[in-house]
């Protein structure tokens, strides 16, 4: 006997349906990442999980695949939420969130893992440079997924570089830049970094700082004289020179001319006594090294010697005065009359500023002065004393020549003393 069994299935096509939702992830290798499914309105059908080879990952809250690294993290009507910790490549893919409806819902999530490349890496064709070479430089960031971005900056300022983007066997990028350039004496000592971008990573960076050689740089300082260079001084210059290598000697030379005999050179300094004008030119710094060689001019012009200027003094006041007393006797009395006081004040004054030699016309001015001012006081008094006479008398008797004494005298005296003689005395 022969039985015959039909089995029939009924297969039907899962649809994208809006009441379902998720999100796509992006991960770094190594870390965890959330897969979540979500159900608008939900009218009791079953949510899965599938992974990208549609195996069952989560069957509403029970985990039929056995990889303890999902976990449900919640599980309810309306979500399963799912974690994958320690993400590698191979979990890169599309996961599958499934409604249980007929037709069947789906909703898609894609987990992109990322690579984040290796410390990057910079090369220089050129270890020193020199100012006005043109140098190279190379940047490269292996094994990122994605490919990294790779931009250059010297100091502070960007610099366009030209990426190269491979693709290796597994399926990782490695991206170089090269960059080129003209160096100056400016750019020594100032870093070039390349600086990586990548989803993965941020301000991955390398740098390397530039060495660059440059002729000297050469100026002449004035040590002396700080103003004028005149006739009889001292003249000192110092060439200052400065270079990459630092120049090991420093020459002075006289443009056209010889330096003079007698200048005192000394390493940098150059030294001139008793200038005169036949040293006037152009003296000339030279400093060399490795690079090149530069200079600097000093133009020598000698002026004349200053003449003697006066220095000045301070104002003075001179005062002179002259005194002079005349005292008289009044008539009838003997005695002094009260003085009689004459003055002549003579004031001069000396200009501001004025010099310290003698200025023998206005001496000669004051004395004029003062001698005319004598012979009219000389005048005056003679004048005074023709007016006021002082005088006095005397009375002697007469006949006391031949008295034997004062007595006999006064008794033999003529009148007494009404007919004596009249004398006169002048005082000054």
């Amino acid at each position: 006997m022969v039985i015959y069994v039909s089995l029939s299935f009924v297969l039907s096509c899962p649809v994208v349906s809006q009441n379902l939702v998720t999100d796509n992830v992006s991960v770094v290798e190594g870390d965890m990442a959330i897969i979540s499914c979500r159900v608008k309105n939900n009218d009791d059908s079953v949510i899965q999980l599938l992974n990208p080879n549609r195996q069952t990952i989560y069957f509403r809250d029970m985990r039929p695949l056995k990889d303890a690294r999902f976990q449900l993290v919640n599980f309810s009507d309306n979500e399963l939420r799912v974690s994958l910790s320690n993400v590698s490549l191979s979990d890169e893919g599309r996961y599958v969130c499934q409604l249980y409806t007929d037709p069947p819902q789906e909703a898609y999530a894609d987990i992109t893992v990322l690579i984040p490349p290796g410390n990057p890496i910079i090369e220089a064709r050129d270890e020193v440079l020199s100012e006005g070479n043109e140098t190279e430089m190379t940047c490269t960031a292996m094994s990122s997924k994605p490919a990294a971005t790779i931009k250059w900056m010297k100091g502070d300022k960007e610099l366009p570089g030209k990426p190269k983007v491979e693709l290796t066997y597994d399926k990782m990028y490695t991206v170089t830049s090269r960059l080129t350039f003209t160096v100056s004496k400016e750019d020594d000592g100032v870093p070039v970094v390349c600086i990586v971008d990548h989803p993965a990573v941020k301000d991955f960076q390398a740098q390397k700082y530039l060495e660059v050689q440059y002729k000297p740089e050469v100026k002449i300082v004035v040590e002396f004289p700080q103003g004028l260079t005149r006739e009889g001084e001292n003249l000192e210059l110092t060439c200052q020179a400065k270079g990459k290598p630092q120049p090991q000697r420093v020459n002075w030379v006289k443009v056209d001319d010889d330096v003079p005999s007698h200048a005192v050179i000394t390493g940098s300094d150059l030294y001139i006594e008793n200038l005169n004008k036949s040293y006037n030119g152009t003296y000339r710094c030279v400093a060399s090294n490795s690079v090149g060689e530069s200079y600097d001019d000093y133009i020598l012009y000698v002026y004349d010697a200053p003449t003697t200027t006066p220095i000045p003094t301070t104002a003075t006041t001179t005062t002179t005065t002259i005194t002079t007393t005349i005292s008289y006797p009044e008539a009838n009395q003997g005695t002094v009359s009260p003085s009689h006081s004459v003055c002549l004040s003579l004031y001069s004054r000396a200009g501001e500023g004025a010099p310290r030699t003698v200025d023998h016309a206005v001496i000669g001015g004051v004395v004029a002065v003062v001698v005319f001012a004598m012979l009219c006081l000389l005048i005056i008094l003679g004048r005074y004393f023709a007016r006021h006479k002082g005088t006095y008398f005397t009375h002697e008797a007469k006949g006391a020549d031949d008295a034997a004494d004062a007595d006999t005298a006064i008794i033999n005296a003529e009148g007494g003393h009404t007919n004596s003689d009249e004398k006169k005395e002048y005082y000054i």
